[in-house]
């Protein structure tokens, strides 16, 4: 019961890949243009990686049912803050509910059930994580339709924008519950697998990021998570725009079931992907990804707009890895680190993940728009950020190549590791 409860938590916080639903409503009820629109979402995912670099000390302190309550509750009350907030029409309450408090339930509730994962399931921690980490993936699948229907029903006015939020914190609030009420942690007697963990590596977090294999998986994810959001964040525009001058343009709904495709490779990359690097080992696995990806990227620059089959498979291929990064990287971290503080090092590598939603965005719509003003058009929009993303691919290539086991002078004592496990059990 435990990956359900994992997945109950992370297929809620999700919704934040919906956000995109109420753009419009909001934009017409209180007079706002895309750009004051999109600062919830924005702030939230700034708070994610915040809320999980500098909360995931207390994750692994106080257990997963603490952290699981903790995310609920500010996931929950972010929407209810919300709902006043369109109820009184008063903006800034929406971006302080969504964006800053339902921001730090998104941090927290994402490392949340990492650790308790990999200390359940320690023959095949890329499987268990990638699990729960697709529910984030796949929120959006869930939350798109489902907030679209209550607008349609409600109105898209503030009041109805309203009461759709206040509907999705009471139903997301009584959803996680079943991720608190369930989740447990391992008995304290075999804290991360049995006998043979007292072996095992265990490093602390604040030990990790004094390690140049915590940084250099940082470049890795960041660089994966960039390839990977520079298409993401344009999907629908970048297609439309690569098969403009051709016989047989993209449509607008075409161009949307191409984002659908996308949100489903993100989300099938995430279980598929991370389970296959149980069986490969989680280097070679980035070396999929990183290498392979680049040479998706260079097959779309050199001939993705003459064939909309080779683009549409490139850009889906690219996206299960982008997907299958995340789901990755803490089997990854606990490979090299041990799973005694796994959650905490996590959480302060997403920072990579905010550095990677800025930059990705900033390298395709800069350029896009500077070689716009210089009178190009279609596909050479996105001919010399192409090439970015390639030696971006390529330096996190050489980063993951340069990752070797942990010294021991930075481990801790087995002692330390079942005290803080025995502490972790609930009452």
């Amino acid at each position: 019961m435990v990956p359900p409860a994992a997945l109950s938590v992370h297929l809620s916080i999700g919704q934040a890949y919906a956000w995109s639903v109420f753009k419009p409503p909001l934009e017409s009820a209180l007079h706002l243009d895309g750009t004051r629109s999109a600062l919830p979402f924005q702030l939230a995912i700034v708070m994610l990686g915040l809320s999980a670099a500098f909360g995931g000390t207390l994750v692994e302190r106080n257990g997963p049912r603490w952290a699981m309550t903790v995310a609920l509750l500010c996931f929950s009350s972010g929407f209810l803050l919300s709902a006043l907030g369109a109820q009184t029409q008063q903006y800034w309450l929406i971006v302080l509910g969504y964006g800053f408090v339902g921001g730090i339930g998104l941090g927290i509730g994402y490392i949340s059930p990492v650790s308790t994962l990999i200390k359940w399931f320690p023959d095949r921690p890329g499987m268990a994580t990638g699990i729960a980490i697709m529910g984030f993936g796949g929120g959006a699948l869930i939350a798109s339709p489902w907030s679209a229907q209550m607008l349609q029903s409600f109105g898209t006015g503030h009041s109805g924008i309203a009461l759709a939020f206040l509907v999705h914190g009471l139903s997301y609030a009584v959803f996680m519950l079943l991720g608190v009420l369930l989740v447990r942690v391992p008995r304290a007697a075999e804290p991360a697998g049995g006998p043979a963990a007292a072996t095992g590596v265990r490093v602390s977090a604040r030990g990790a990021v004094r390690t140049p294999q915590f940084w250099l998986l940082w470049v890795v994810l960041c660089t994966n998570v960039t390839a990977g959001i520079g298409i993401l964040e344009k999907a629908a525009p970048m297609i439309t725009d690569f098969f403009a001058d051709g016989s047989t343009p993209v449509s607008a709904s075409a161009a949307a079931g191409f984002v659908a495709l996308l949100s489903a490779a993100n989300m099938a990359g995430r279980i598929g992907w991370s389970s296959a690097s149980d069986r490969i080992g989680r280097k070679n696995i980035y070396r999929v990804y990183l290498g392979a990806g680049a040479v998706m990227y260079l097959l779309i620059a050199l001939f993705g707009d003459t064939s909309k089959p080779l683009f549409v498979l490139c850009a889906l291929v690219i996206l299960s890895f982008y997907g299958g990064g995340f789901a990755t990287i803490p089997a990854y971290l606990k490979d090299l680190f041990g799973s005694y503080q796994v959650g905490a090092i996590h959480g302060r590598l997403l920072t990579a993940w905010s550095t990677a939603g800025v930059l990705g965005p900033l390298i395709v719509n800069w350029i896009a728009d500077r070689q716009e003003e210089a009178g190009k058009h279609g596909s050479s929009l996105y001919g010399l950020s192409f090439g970015i993303m390639i030696g971006l691919l390529v330096v996190g290539l050489a980063a993951n190549e340069l990752v070797r086991p942990v010294h021991v002078r930075h481990h801790v004592p087995a002692q330390r590791e079942a005290a803080d496990a025995q502490r972790q059990q609930p009452a």
